[in-house]
């Protein structure tokens, strides 16, 4: 189970990756600096799904390096000072947006160079007259709730902005950049078709999200779910005695068989809940830690999606099969740097 990281915290072996790449002059299996002036796009993201996406469309045209560690709390992810120096190089620097990542953001747009371009890319896509705000994400305190991803529809406008992006930046490698969208469009497009229809074996009215971290309010709304409770508060500390009541009451009433918990956020107080209501308490879906290790057919954004949705779907006394049959393999062969 991953650990949770506090603000600021790099992992030692990303702080080497991030020094060895950018101020020793190396990769990071030893060898020459990526940055050696072969003409591919210097590109920066931040969390792995958006790292998986950005990826998929940019193929072997741009060198990719993410920055915040899989496993880490990427609300509270406070980047290191040497991440200015990652900035510093980027022709593009792709964050989500929808103020998940200020400090990254105010980190870039103090250290990028001239001509260089910031995409917001959640910003872009998704029009304030549909933000949501919600448990974790209240609309007073003026953040809404950023998981576009999770839901494979924003997912494909994601990847347009991306494409979009990277022409604007390299226009003789448009052409590429369309067909790596269109990719990317149909095993998106592949992963929804079979989501709706293995969510038919979830009685409609059993299709309800009882979460830790509130990561699924789009995607429940795109594809007639009922989020109807995240454990954690905006302060994303723990709830209180108070809260935690409250919600026992809650799972009472609604009946609710399952609790499903982040590997992210191991969570003490859900399985007070369980114990508390009988519910099982799932503890593994990810918000944005992509499953397996880099390079694995499973680590990408479609497999992330995939297995969160079998998860789900198995979870609440469904069959997956559709889902579960897919290839997740990106359609592009995916050399981003992910740090771990």
């Amino acid at each position: 189970m991953s650990t949770v990281r506090g603000p600021g915290f790099l992992a030692p072996t990303v702080m080497a990756v991030v020094s060895c790449l950018l101020v020793a002059g190396c990769s990071a299996d030893g060898g020459t600096s990526s940055f050696d002036g072969d003409g591919r796009l210097q590109v920066v993201t931040t969390v792995a799904p958006i790292t998986s996406i950005v990826a998929g469309i940019a193929g072997d045209r741009a060198e990719i390096i993410g920055l915040v560690p899989e496993g880490t709390n990427s609300h509270t992810f406070d980047p290191p000072p040497s991440a200015a120096v990652v900035l510093s190089e980027a022709d593009l620097v792709f964050i989500n947006g929808l103020k998940l990542e200020e400090p990254t953001k105010d980190l870039a747009e103090a250290n990028m160079a001239d001509g260089a371009t910031l995409v917001e890319v959640g910003t872009q896509v998704l029009p304030e007259s549909e933000y949501i705000y919600d448990f974790s994400f209240p609309r007073e305190e003026g953040k809404p709730n950023p998981h576009l991803w999770t839901d494979p529809t924003w997912a494909i406008r994601y990847a347009a902005v991306v494409r979009d992006a990277l022409s604007d930046a390299d226009p003789d490698g448009e052409d590429v950049y369309q067909r790596n969208y269109e990719a990317f469009d149909a095993q998106a497009t592949e992963l929804s078709d079979a989501l709706r229809a293995d969510q038919e074996s979830v009685p409609a009215d059993s299709r309800e999200l009882l979460t830790y971290h509130d990561a699924y309010a789009y995607f429940a709304e795109t594809y007639g779910w009922e989020v109807i409770g995240a454990i954690q508060p905006e302060s994303f500390e723990d709830p209180t005695p108070r809260e935690v009541a409250a919600l026992i009451d809650q799972v009472r009433a609604e009946d609710v068989s399952v609790i499903f918990g982040s590997e992210v956020f191991p969570s003490a107080v859900l399985e007070e809940i369980g114990r508390a209501t009988s519910a099982r308490y799932e503890d593994t879906l990810r918000d944005d830690d992509l499953p397996g290790e880099p390079g694995d057919p499973e680590h990408s954004w479609t497999g992330l999606m995939r297995y969160n949705y079998v998860t789900m779907i198995n979870g609440l006394g469904g069959e997956a099969s559709l889902l579960a049959a897919l290839d997740t393999t990106p359609a592009v062969r995916d050399d981003a740097t992910y740090p771990q």
